[in-house]
């Protein structure tokens, strides 16, 4: 890869991606023009040139940025702390507001469920059944939730029926994070963008509440690794695979093997990723609204278009 297109990157990153972050825009568009950040950058394999993985190692070490010229002075004084990390964490942003589009979805499947969840980082989106919704409409999941997910949804939404029975919850991960562990849970904390607030009150409430029941990760590769779970699932369950924000880091190869994979199986398959990363699934129709970057389908049937950062939904007719 070249400066070049880590410079494409980190622009798209800051035009498309970052807009509800006003810091990582501006953090994005000058390491886009900036020869000697670019040139650091490459140094490191490609799977790091992610904007927000170094953005969160920079914060997880130093602390957060005021401004770019802040954010260079410290790359260039602490690259060599700040280059290991990177190497040695992943994207792993575990956001619980993700379960708001997915609940509907779950309740109208044939009770009880065992989930399965690639990608699954501390496991947190392995608890729909744990948290309350609020989507422009009655309260829905579990009303004494501590916490509660403010997901608006537009367009024709799905009726939510009141069972959702789970007898299983499984994540794969080729580095799952221990939400007991402080340093993980830190990790998680600064991969969420310094503006959104109410994400780490998310977050804080989903670990409170996962800790109560931890969940049953295994490490290892999406696809070496399923037959594993998908082995212990009990008997008479309906048997869910889910992921979110996962294909979008995975060469179109692997994307394709896993495809072929999952659609060979006695499963129900839900995916929330951006729609170039679901080349086997085209949208119905353009999302006009801001931030609605993921598509939600349930095998291979796009539904909506979701916010990954708050679990706004717009579904289609």
């Amino acid at each position: 890869m070249t400066t070049a297109d880590i410079a494409t990157r980190y622009r798209h990153f800051a035009t498309h991606e970052a807009t509800t972050s006003p810091l990582y825009t501006e953090l994005a568009h000058g390491i886009a023009g900036d020869p000697t950040l670019l040139a650091l950058i490459n140094t490191l394999p490609p799977r790091c040139h992610q904007p927000n993985l170094l953005f969160a190692a920079t914060r997880h070490l130093t602390g957060t940025p005021t401004d770019f010229p802040h954010l260079r002075r410290t790359l260039l004084d602490n690259w060599h702390r700040i280059a290991p990390l990177m190497q040695h964490r992943r994207t792993q942003t575990n956001e619980p507001a993700r379960c708001a589009p997915l609940h509907p979805l779950l309740t109208a499947l044939p009770q009880p469920l065992t989930l399965i969840e690639l990608g699954a980082s501390a496991g947190l989106c392995l608890y729909p059944d744990r948290y309350a919704y609020d989507t422009d409409g009655p309260t829905t999941g579990d009303p004494h939730s501590p916490l509660r997910i403010t997901a608006p949804a537009t367009g024709a939404t799905p009726p939510t029926h009141p069972r959702l029975d789970i007898a299983q919850r499984t994540g794969i991960d080729l580095n799952p994070l221990d939400i007991n562990d402080p340093d993980d849970t830190r990790w998680l904390h600064s991969l969420i963008w310094p503006e959104h607030h109410q994400r780490t009150r998310r977050l804080d409430a989903a670990i409170t509440i996962a800790r109560t029941d931890p969940p049953h990760l295994i490490q290892g590769d999406l696809l070496q690794r399923l037959p594993d779970a998908l082995a212990t699932a009990p008997a008479h369950t309906t048997v869910v695979v889910f992921h979110s924000l996962v294909l979008t880091y995975l060469t179109a190869e692997e994307r394709h093997r896993i495809a072929h994979h999952i659609r060979t199986l006695d499963v129900h398959w839900i995916a929330q990723e951006p729609p170039d990363a679901l080349s086997h699934t085209t949208p119905p129709e353009p999302d006009p609204r801001p931030g609605h970057t993921l598509l939600l389908t349930h095998n291979e049937r796009p539904l909506a278009y979701t916010d990954p950062h708050t679990g706004a939904a717009h579904w289609f007719t």
